[in-house]
């Protein structure tokens, strides 16, 4: 399982079934068993300057959005490809 590398957030387990209604929404068409499943973190790579040292994390979008008002993390660049050269693409 991922976990922040900032806050600490994971996964949590809940629960999946299938409710489907039947005729005239009486009776459940086919009922089942609930399954259990884990619900993941939205987990993304960035680079963070924290007291001057660029270092890549996994940060939970949150993270990334609280960083980016702290000024901790700039713009970000897109890669595209052009030709056979890399060039870097800001929004």
């Amino acid at each position: 399982m991922t976990i922040c590398e900032n806050c600490g957030k994971k996964g949590v387990v809940g629960r999946h079934h299938r409710h489907r209604r039947g005729v005239a929404g009486k009776r459940w068409l086919k009922r089942t068993t609930p399954i259990s499943r884990v619900f993941g973190v939205n987990l993304q790579m960035a680079t963070v300057v924290t007291s001057g040292v660029k270092a890549k994390m996994k940060l939970c979008t949150s993270c990334i959005s609280k960083f980016k008002k702290l000024g901790k993390i700039g713009k970000l660049a897109w890669p595209t490809k052009v030709g056979k050269r890399l060039q870097i693409a800001s929004k």
